[in-house]
């Protein structure tokens, strides 16, 4: 069993006759329950995010609503690579316009107790953005999350290497301009990791990961063109795994010149190195494991099941098995 630490607390939506407060309540990971966002500091909460959503994509906040400074009660679970984590959000999360984000961020060192989040390198495992229908009104990551039951389940890739991880579940609601973000990290040991570290355009910092133009930021479900637009670019890295990675290194030597395919060498006209197997001696057969290769000058064939040819250029001999 273990226990996990929620890093942060999220605010929900700020608008003149609407006002909701939330975050992930519960995480769940291979049948073990674990608490997550609460309105006062309690076991497995390490620090609270403000009231209010973010709003700013270059908010010094956005990585965890917090800046991940530990608090007497951080802990850390112990996560399988290859295993599903679930984020519960508030019953019943009311934004269902908007995308859902998953990143991870491998922590220096040992731990992830005392590390800035906004020090780390974060790279994006799972999204979701407009699943089908239009902008203005179809069927978002953030619909299907209130249709799971206000939950949102991640898959750890089984090839993330081993180590300390901070996890980042996030939904951007895009109901109000500017969009909304609420963040919600927890901090997480991966084990029995694969080797595939994540390639330089995986990787961003928050903030810095998106910009407040950024296409997917800064549409408006409520305009004409809305209604008809079927396509959603989801800000951020692409996914981990589908990156193509710095370019190569120059060479440090100037480049060798063009290779050439050699002539294939002549076949030897001496004689095959002599057999051991004298004549009338056995050479092959049904069940046979010895040596099959004749003293020259004969050579041997198989004739049946039971007898081998032992042939001279000018003769044949027969040897019984």
């Amino acid at each position: 069993m273990f226990a996990f630490a929620a890093l942060t607390a999220l605010a929900s939506v700020a608008l003149p006759k609407v006002l909701a407060h939330g975050g992930v309540l519960s995480y769940s990971n291979a049948g073990s329950w674990y608490q997550g966002w609460a309105v006062s500091i309690s076991i497995h909460i390490i620090s609270i995010g403000g009231p209010n959503p973010i709003t700013d994509a270059t908010d010094a906040q956005l990585a965890c609503n917090d800046d991940g400074t530990p608090g007497a009660l951080q802990l850390t679970a112990n996560v399988a690579a290859g295993s599903a984590i679930t984020a519960y959000w508030n019953q019943v999360w009311p934004h269902p316009y908007g995308p859902m984000l998953t990143y991870l961020a491998q922590c220096p060192g040992t731990t992830c107790n005392g590390v800035n989040s906004n020090t780390l390198k974060w790279f994006k495992i799972d999204e979701s953005g407009l699943i089908s229908g239009t902008i203005a009104d179809g069927y978002w990551g953030s619909g299907k999350m209130i249709d799971q039951n206000s939950s949102w389940t991640t898959t750890i890739p089984s090839t993330v290497p081993s180590g300390n991880y901070l996890i980042r579940f996030e939904t951007i609601a895009l109901h109000s301009l500017p969009a909304q973000f609420y963040p919600e990290c927890a901090q997480i040991q991966i084990t029995g990791g694969g080797s595939r570290a994540p390639t330089a355009d995986e990787l961003v910092t928050f903030p810095g990961a998106y910009s407040n133009s950024d296409p997917g930021l800064t549409v408006n479900l409520y305009t004409q063109a809305a209604e008809s637009q079927t396509t959603y670019v989801i800000p951020g890295p692409p996914l981990y795994g589908s990156g193509t990675g710095s370019p190569a290194p120059a060479p440090t030597t100037a480049p060798s010149a063009p290779k050439t395919t050699a002539a294939p060498a002549p076949v030897s006209s001496s004689p095959a190195q002599a057999g051991t197997v004298a004549q009338f001696g056995q050479c092959g057969g049904i069940g046979f494991t010895g040596p099959t290769a004749c003293q020259a000058p004969f050579t041997c064939t198989a004739q049946n099941g039971y007898w081998t040819v032992h042939k001279h250029p000018r003769n044949i001999e027969l040897g019984m098995l």
